[in-house]
């Protein structure tokens, strides 16, 4: 297996699992991933937020841990990675917003380059118009950004443990799906991981 350079976009209140669960899963079968945050630097930490699910019409939050940021943002070239890794939680409503963000993203998709997408991960694929034409799932609150940008809706299970491949581009609706999701990236990766 060739090992890859793999990007992670992070920020503030990311998903705790999301996050954290990818980036040691990657790390453990023999990747390079790069944690980046807009603002931070090498060495320092964003907060992370974690979401369960509880009964209640959403999920519940709690606070996380400290995740490190393990590469400057402003110092990455996206052409030195050969795929990127977008984490959920409140993160992504936030990082959609900056250009350098979106630049990056449409980078990746417009060289073909591997995506990973949880949660809500895939406001920051809508915000890069770079999911139309592709069938994708995310938490079912994006489903309406989805919809309005032009991709194809991916059912949730009623377990959320459900991941979506569409050439490039692997997604899954939440931490739950982390088996299949990783399994379903590894394979878009060239990645062979045997029992």
């Amino acid at each position: 297996m060739a090992a890859k350079k793999i990007l992670m976009l992070v920020g503030d209140f990311v998903e705790d699992y999301e996050a954290m669960v990818p980036f040691q899963m990657l790390l453990m079968v023999g990747h390079t991933v790069h944690t980046v945050c807009p603002g931070k630097k090498a060495g320092e930490t964003v907060a992370t937020a974690v979401h369960d699910f509880e009964g209640h019409q959403t999920y519940s939050e709690k606070p996380g841990h400290n995740f490190g940021v393990t590469t400057t943002f402003e110092d990455i070239k996206a052409e030195d990675y050969d795929a990127l890794v977008i984490p959920g939680g409140r993160a992504p409503e936030y990082l959609r917003l900056n250009p350098d963000i979106i630049k990056c993203v449409q980078h990746f998709a417009s060289a073909g380059k591997p995506i990973a997408a949880i949660c809500h991960g895939p406001q920051i694929l809508t915000a890069a118009n770079v999911i139309k034409g592709k069938t994708s799932t995310a938490y079912p609150a994006v489903k309406p950004d989805i919809d309005g940008a032009g991709g194809t809706w991916c059912e949730v299970n009623a377990t959320a443990s459900n991941a979506c491949t569409d050439g490039n581009l692997v997604t899954a609706p939440a931490w739950p799906a982390h088996p299949e999701w990783m399994r379903e990236f590894l394979k878009v990766l060239g990645s062979t991981i045997e029992p």
